[in-house]
């Protein structure tokens, strides 16, 4: 009776654990006949000053560092181009300082469109609504005081990178 429900049960987890599992990349978007991908800087709907420029950069690192793709900056000799719209960025106060009424931690918020197109304009990819926040503090003391937004946009922009190229490659 024991070895009956030893091997039900082992049965049942290995069933389990199978399930919904694959390598990397065997449920890609990408058609095998791409090997060539194209990253145009992306397109900046905001009034926020390079936030383009971080986000295309982040793409780029994060295909290179995932994928043997070779990358090229304009889409006339790829087999697919990613195109990316950034369409909206936001720096809200989170809290305040009591003592002194000024706000001691922000939000970035962004908002982004993405397209995967192949060679002949047909959609591989698409998602039109990519929301991503980063919060980050301030320091108080003017003397070590540091700039600190710049850094959670980078920040920001790597998790971006991370969700987007995951979602092309393992269709998550």
């Amino acid at each position: 009776m024991r070895r009956a429900l030893v091997a039900a049960f082992s049965a049942l987890v290995l069933s389990v654990a199978g399930c919904g599992y694959h390598t990397a990349g065997s449920a890609a978007h990408l058609p095998n006949s791409v090997h060539t991908l194209a990253v145009p800087v992306f397109q900046n709907a905001t009034q926020s000053y390079h936030l383009e420029v971080a986000f295309t950069q982040a793409i780029v690192k994060e295909f290179s560092s995932r994928t043997s793709y070779h990358l090229v900056s304009s889409g006339d000799d790829a087999d697919a181009t990613l195109q990316g719209t950034i369409t909206s960025y936001q720096v809200l106060p989170l809290t305040y300082n009591s003592q002194t009424g000024q706000s001691s931690s922000f939000e970035i918020t962004v908002k982004a469109r993405i397209v995967l197109l192949d060679r002949n304009h047909k959609t591989l990819y698409q998602n039109s609504n990519y929301l991503f926040r980063q919060q980050y503090e301030t320091t108080q003391d003017l003397v070590t005081f540091i700039q600190e937004d710049p850094a959670a946009a980078q920040r920001l922009s790597r998790d971006f990178a991370q969700g987007v190229v995951s979602d092309i490659l393992e269709s998550f």
